[in-house]
Formats: C-alpha cells, sequence, structure tokens
C-alpha cells in the first residue's frame, strides 16, 4: 500500500510539473504572439529598398549627391549645389504600406540655399501614402501624398511641428472636410540641432495620428484624392504634374495605402533609426506567425 501511494504520489507531482511547464509556455506563446516586430527600413549603410526621384532628374540619380548615408543617418546635404533651382527632391519606400506604425528622429542643421522659396527654410518632412517613384513625373515637385510636416523654430517665433500638408489630397479634420494645404499641430516649438521622435500611426485612409516626442499632436481621419494639384477648381501649376488628368478622376477616392517618402526640399537635415511596425498579417491564431496586433489580415502570409 505504500508502494502504492509513494507512485500516486509521484505521479501527482509528475503532473504538477507538467502543468506548471505547460503554463510557462503558454505564457512564452502569448509573450511571443503580442511582441511586436518592429522592422528598420533603414540599414545603416546604403539605400537598399528606398528609390531617390529628384525634380528634373530621372529615377534614382543621387543628384549632387544630395542624399548621403554617413554615421548610420541619412544626410539631406546641398554642399555641392550651387542653386537650388527648385530641385525638390524624396527618398521613396520601395514597399508600399497601408496599415503601420512608423517611427523615425530627425534633426535640422545648417542653411537652406539662397535661391530656394522662403517657406522652404527650416522645413521638411516626410510623406505617407505617397505615389510610387517610378509613377512621379520628370518635372514633377512633389508626390500625391500626406505629408507630416517638420519645422523648427527661430528662436523667437512659436512653430509647430508634425503638422500635416496635403499635395494633391484632402482629409477630415475635427469632423469637417479639411481642404486647405496646411494644418498645424499642437506641438511645441524645437530648434536647429535637436534630434527629435517623431511617430505616425497609420490606420489606411480611416485615422492617422502625428506624435511628435511621445505626444500625439494631431489627429485627422478619411485621407482622400483630391483637391490641391490635382483639382479641377484649384490646379496647383507649381507642382509640375503632367498627368493631372488621371488623378483628377481619382478624386474623391479612399488614400489607403501608398509609400513613404524623406524629403528634401533645400533645408539639409539628418533622418536616423526609421523603422516600421506592419499591423497587416496572418491573423489565424493558428498560424506560427499569428500575431494579436495585427488589425487587417493578410492570410496568405501564414505559415503552418
Amino acid at each position: 500500500m505504500y508502494t502504492k501511494m509513494r507512485n500516486n504520489l509521484t505521479t501527482f507531482y509528475l503532473l504538477l510539473i507538467i502543468l506548471f511547464c505547460q503554463s510557462c509556455n503558454n505564457k512564452d506563446d502569448k509573450k511571443e504572439i503580442s511582441q511586436q516586430n518592429w522592422e528598420s527600413l533603414f540599414n545603416g549603410k546604403d539605400l537598399t529598398g528606398w528609390d531617390i526621384k529628384i525634380k528634373d532628374h530621372p529615377l534614382n540619380e543621387n543628384y549632387k549627391n544630395t542624399f548621403r548615408i554617413e554615421d548610420s543617418m541619412i544626410r539631406v546635404v546641398y554642399s555641392d549645389y550651387e542653386k537650388f533651382n527648385n530641385q525638390f527632391g524624396h527618398l521613396y519606400t520601395q514597399k508600399p504600406f497601408s496599415y503601420y506604425k512608423l517611427k523615425l528622429q530627425y534633426r535640422f542643421v545648417g542653411d537652406h540655399l539662397a535661391d530656394a522659396p522662403d517657406w522652404a527654410d527650416r522645413n521638411s518632412g516626410v510623406m505617407i501614402h505617397s505615389q510610387s517613384a517610378q509613377s512621379v513625373n520628370l518635372h514633377q515637385s512633389f508626390p500625391v501624398s500626406l505629408e507630416m510636416q517638420f519645422l523648427c523654430g527661430n528662436g523667437n517665433d512659436t512653430v509647430t511641428t508634425g503638422n500635416v500638408c496635403t499635395p494633391g489630397t484632402f482629409l477630415t479634420y475635427e469632423g469637417k472636410p479639411f481642404l486647405d494645404h496646411i494644418q498645424n499641430s499642437t506641438s511645441k516649438t524645437y530648434l536647429k540641432n535637436e534630434w527629435i521622435n517623431a511617430e505616425a500611426e497609420v490606420y489606411g485612409d480611416s485615422l492617422i495620428r502625428h506624435i511628435i516626442n511621445g505626444d500625439t499632436v494631431l489627429t485627422y481621419t478619411n485621407a482622400m484624392i483630391g483637391e490641391g494639384f490635382v483639382s479641377k477648381t484649384n490646379n496647383w501649376t507649381w507642382a509640375n504634374i503632367t498627368d493631372s488628368l488621371f488623378w483628377i478622376n481619382k478624386a474623391n477616392t479612399p488614400l489607403v495605402e501608398g509609400h513613404i517618402a524623406l524629403q528634401a526640399e533645400s533645408q539639409p537635415l539628418d533622418f536616423r533609426r526609421i523603422e516600421i511596425l506592419d499591423l497587416v498579417g496572418c491573423t489565424d491564431p493558428k498560424a506560427k506567425n499569428y500575431k494579436t496586433y495585427y488589425i487587417r489580415s493578410d492570410n496568405s502570409q501564414c505559415k503552418y
């Protein structure tokens, strides 16, 4: 009888150990499922995964070495320019995104070129839901997109950053259609040579948030194609969009996805730590690569 009791106790303790181990594994599984897999968009060494398009120059011509890689940064540099000549540039991701979180750091350095527009002084940004670099015309100044605009102060005036600009787009702000070009944020004023943490939470066309140094400074909804330089009633010819009819025919359609693009518009600045959390993926809990934070399903990615 003693031997039987000892065997029963041994079995009981073995079951406890197994259940405990299973509990640990379940916790590890939940931790793994909820762990956010941020992806670096910049490898710190070269522009793999990016396309360059500068106004008046063909795709991927890095005119005057505008975009440079130094000290694990993407630098926008104008030291080789004699004049700006309205040669606005952008650095585009080759991959489009729709639902995601983006974070990066930027800082303004130096002075903008003397012949550049006054509004370009201490001005840059990152384009969201942008058309691709390949689709931008040779002489086009800006892509159809939403711009998370970066500005810095002059030491005297209040200047917000993390604003939104709407080249060829419009949105809803505080419950009303917003058809103007710029909506300011509620951010603090920051100065040159300060590294600023910028984040964008992008949920297709439904909701976009701009976050500066941890503070949500702007929220808007219902991103759409239209107005601006693709509008029949407000054609901004300075954008040099030669295929405006294509965009006019797409007016009032939701802007659901697009590329991410860093600006180069006469003001030297640096970008670093550019990362993205894609919110589109496998939503089948049975799959190995299921994540709880995916909010849009693409079960073609599921792995079993």
